[in-house]
């Protein structure tokens, strides 16, 4: 006999597989790329997510803005031509990166985004309604921690979705 708070907790639980244990269901995994080895590592276990889950990959690779400090009575000035010569450059490597790592293994896209690595990284998310984000983290410590500040851990703790984060070298789970 099934209680009404039976019926409340089943309707509000993660589907259900034929053996009746909770499943886990990918459809979009959102993998940042700065193109350093690291971020290659990361797509790696994406990769491997992506197919054992018949997933979509989006892999975005975010230009920061390029700024010059400029004097007291201009602030700060862009320079735009640098910005545009790196969206070429990353369009181009997203491309070859995908051909040589991806291609023909998973479905996947790329996509190129302008502004602070980590809110374009969380607003991408959102707006592809991703579920799950694959990413680096680069192990910077110390001195580094502070003036670069990790990337990786403002994502953790902004992120709408779980979030896997890579650290190089350590302990690997993929098998080639």
């Amino acid at each position: 006999m099934k209680t009404k708070s039976d019926k409340n907790s089943q309707s509000n639980s993660p589907a259900k597989d034929q053996r009746g244990t909770n499943s886990i269901r990918l459809k979009r995994i959102l993998v940042p790329i700065d193109f350093s080895q690291p971020s290659k590592n990361a797509l790696r276990y994406a990769i491997s997510f992506a197919k054992h889950f018949r997933a979509e990959l989006v892999l975005v690779y975010v230009v920061e803005p390029a700024v010059y400090p400029g004097d007291f009575s201009f602030g700060q000035i862009g320079i735009p031509h640098i910005e545009k010569e790196m969206r070429e450059r990353g369009k181009k490597e997203l491309e070859r990166l995908v051909k040589e790592n991806v291609a023909g293994q998973v479905a996947s896209r790329a996509k190129i985004r302008t502004g602070k690595p980590f809110l374009e990284i969380i607003g991408m998310a959102k707006e592809e309604d991703v579920d799950l984000i694959i990413i680096a983290t680069h192990g910077h410590t110390g001195v580094e921690h502070i003036i670069f500040g990790s990337t990786a851990e403002k994502v953790v703790r902004k992120a709408p979705c779980p979030v896997l984060v890579v650290r190089s070298e350590e302990h690997e789970f993929i098998e080639e």
